[in-house]
């Protein structure tokens, strides 16, 4: 991976090809090619044995055969979700994420409502009808959106109060990222997405996250974002700003030509730093009411709401166009609102190519509960739908093996050059 060392100016450059002998990926494939099953590069005890290594060949040239016609496609589309946010770790404990799980929002919104009375999480898990053992903090609120209909007077006012609070908690526990996070995982996944040849269209990256890991990676990595928003003070959303591209003016002025590491980010829940004022959207950053669709029943409603609803309305008519490859990572399909135009959209077009990337796609397909949209699309797959791929890896995999598929910049041969020069100097 590329790797930044002292000031944000100063980045050192790893061969990719050094990347992938490196790194020790766990990724496991299944395909239309893997007969129903699950390939992996490694052997189960981890062995270079003579007769598994064939298996080994073919689970890593599956791979990169699937995640290489992906990236070649003329669109590119990419689907983010919590899973590519847990590759940022906690300062002071580097076994731990520093972007919370749900499980995760569901303690600490619960420690916080009962840091004075222990008995108040019991009373409102009654009041509202939510079962004292189902720890999920998205049926929890939505059964609180619920209760609004039939509590009264000191119960109402108390689950008034208990939204609030927890919308607070959320808000402070995805606001995890500090400006010097180096990122480099989201720096290199977008070395190998967002550098595209101009005759290409730019990658569009659709996230549910709240936080900022995308924009910060793309600043220390010197790409451009293109979000919805102004280049003014304050940025204001305006849809239009999405068909606005960047080019580099000729010395002549007439000539010009696109510049690269260009991408547009389009968020589907809102983000950290967006707030309305009035009829317009702001971002801000630090601010106390951001734009949020909090997780609860409710979301799926205000996802077609402004801005959400020209989010959506890309994400549809992104998977809608020809010749497009979708990578859908750290996504587990749990959203509806987002699972089905995707469903759709690999049932109808044609020119459709899709990798799925979960570190935990095997051992949920086993389960008899396992996602409903999955299950189909694993089906398709299994019939013989040469156009779907299951990748069993984490983010940090597929920021590894994606392959780079534009040539070195100038700037960064120089870089290398001068850095052989000094280590033969040495």
């Amino acid at each position: 991976m590329n790797e930044i060392t002292g000031n944000s100016n100063s980045q050192v450059l790893v061969d990719p090809d050094d990347c992938l002998k490196n790194g020790n990926s766990d990724m496991k494939i299944r395909s239309a090619y893997t007969n129903q099953s699950w390939l992996s590069p490694k052997t189960s005890n981890g062995q270079q044995s003579a007769d598994k290594k064939p298996e080994r060949n073919k689970a890593t040239d599956q791979i990169r055969r699937s995640l290489s016609e992906v990236i070649r496609c003329q669109n590119l589309v990419v689907l983010s979700g919590l899973g590519t946010s847990l590759c940022v770790l906690d300062d002071s404990d580097p076994s731990k994420c520093k972007a919370p799980t749900m499980q995760d929002l569901w303690q600490r919104v619960e420690t916080a409502y009962t840091s004075k009375n222990k008995a108040l999480w019991t009373k409102l898990l009654a009041s509202v009808r939510h079962p004292a053992g189902n720890k999920n903090i998205e049926e929890l609120l939505s059964a609180c959106k619920v209760a609004e209909n039939f509590l009264r007077n000191g119960e109402l006012k108390r689950l008034e109060k208990f939204k609030s609070l927890a919308e607070k908690e959320i808000r402070a526990a995805v606001d995890f990222l500090k400006s010097t996070d180096p990122l480099p995982i989201h720096r290199t996944f977008l070395q190998r997405i967002a550098r595209r040849s101009s005759g290409k269209g730019r990658t569009k990256i659709f996230t549910t996250n709240y936080d900022l890991c995308f924009e910060h990676a793309a600043k220390s990595g010197r790409f451009v974002v293109i979000d919805g928003f102004s280049p003014t003070l304050p940025p204001t959303f305006d849809p239009v700003y999405f068909t606005y591209d960047i080019v580099r003016r000729g010395t002549d002025g007439n000539a010009s030509a696109f510049i690269p590491n260009v991408f547009h980010l389009y968020k589907l829940h809102g983000s950290i730093d967006w707030e309305r004022c009035e009829s317009d959207i702001e971002k801000k950053h630090n601010t106390d009411k951001p734009l949020l669709i909090y997780p609860r029943s409710s979301k799926y409603e205000q996802a077609f709401s402004q801005p959400y609803l020209e989010m959506m309305a890309a994400l549809q008519a992104a998977l809608r166009e020809p010749n497009t490859g979708l990578v859908i990572v750290g996504f587990g399909f749990n959203d509806n609102h987002i699972a089905e135009p995707v469903l759709s959209a690999i049932r109808s077009n044609l020119g459709l190519k899709v990798v799925v990337v979960d570190p935990y796609l095997e051992s949920n397909l086993k389960k008899e509960n396992a996602n409903k949209y999955l299950k189909v699309i694993m089906q398709m797959m299994d019939q013989g739908d040469a156009r779907l791929t299951f990748l069993n890896g984490t983010f940090e995999d597929i920021a590894r093996e994606i392959p780079d598929m534009v040539a070195e910049t100038d700037l960064e041969k120089h870089m290398v050059r001068m850095r052989g020069i000094e280590g033969d100097t040495a």
